[in-house]
């Protein structure tokens, strides 16, 4: 029936209408953004979990930084090691040289002060954004360094970073030569490896010897040097030393170099972690691109023809006025 009054035509093609634009408006949301879930509202549920799993992932971001510079901090101080051992094996090999017969040791003496100035120069570069792992100062200095290894999300919702300690040694007793540093630079300045009377000891020397005597070391500390006057048996006391010294520097680079394994692994692993939290919040809120495209195209002829609708239900009135206007 045709009313004058009330034109239904045109009030379900407006409703009509107005469903297509606002799933048309929907639609545009999520070309735009790329996201099906933008806000709470499109789904709360979704949006929580995405939301915090954005914010796990920047502490795994996070923990990439730390794991990078503490990668940068392990690689120099096992560099310095390394160029430390270096120096070592020519000091004992110019120690080897002074037992010759007419050689003349104060000329020897002099490389070796000349390879201690090595050491130490090493020593002190051995250091990367104010940490250095090899150089201490035993009256101050943190016994134990912490690298961030991990950031972890418990299941009651409690977070916690995974650490992996180094324990660089806190004093040890004289004769103790599991040492983790090489020069003790304060204090009773009688620790680290180079610094310590307890490879001399240890070897059992008659003198005390030390590679690098600090102005705080104890007064039976005897810097390893010689002259003309110095016998074979001393030779032979700071070539015991400075093996065992060699012994336990090389302990400490491999000690190194496995914790700069286990760094690479686990940044390695933060990134896949960090690559799979992005996938894992993609598949909870990014938008189908091809099912929304598709989409906006059939929404956009929708409306088109609700249009069209629309106007020819307007038009119905008019059509009845016509029969009145004979």
């Amino acid at each position: 029936m045709t009313s004058i009054v009330t034109n239904t035509s045109a009030s379900i093609a407006l409703q009509t209408l107005r469903s297509v634009n606002s799933s048309l408006s929907e639609t545009q949301r999520q070309v735009s953004s790329g996201l099906r879930v933008g806000k709470a509202a499109d789904n709360a549920a979704y949006w929580s979990v995405a939301t915090t799993m954005r914010s796990d992932n920047k502490a795994v971001s996070a923990v990439q930084d730390a794991l990078g510079l503490s990668g940068a901090i392990l690689d120099t101080t096992y560099e310095a090691i390394a160029s430390s051992i270096d120096v070592m094996s020519e000091m004992k090999a110019k120690l080897v040289t002074a037992y010759e017969d007419g050689v003349d040791k104060t000329k020897v003496n002099e490389e070796l002060t000349q390879l201690k100035g090595q050491l130490t120069a090493t020593l002190a570069a051995a250091s990367f954004n104010g940490q250095n792992w090899l150089s201490w100062n035993s009256s101050v200095d943190s016994a134990d360094k912490q690298i961030v290894t991990s950031f972890i999300r418990n299941n009651d919702g409690t977070v916690e970073l995974g650490t992996v300690s180094y324990a660089i040694n806190t004093p040890p007793p004289r004769t103790d030569t599991d040492v983790q540093y090489f020069v003790d630079n304060g204090g009773s300045g009688e620790y680290g490896i180079l610094s310590s009377e307890a490879f001399a000891v240890q070897a059992g020397s008659a003198k005390n010897y030390v590679v690098l005597k600090g102005a705080t070391a104890p007064a039976t500390a005897t810097d390893l040097a010689i002259n003309n006057s110095t016998t074979s048996a001393e030779l032979d006391d700071m070539l015991s030393t400075l093996e065992g010294m060699t012994k336990q520097m090389t302990k400490v680079a491999s000690d190194i170099g496995s914790l700069s394994r286990t760094v690479d692994r686990q940044n390695d692993f933060a990134s896949k972690l960090s690559d799979s939290i992005d996938s894992g919040i993609g598949r909870l809120v990014d938008a189908d691109m091809e099912e929304q495209s598709s989409r906006l195209s059939a929404l956009q002829t929708q409306q088109q023809l609700a249009v069209q609708s629309l106007s020819i239900a307007n038009s119905a009135p008019r059509n009845i006025l016509s029969l009145f206007q004979g």
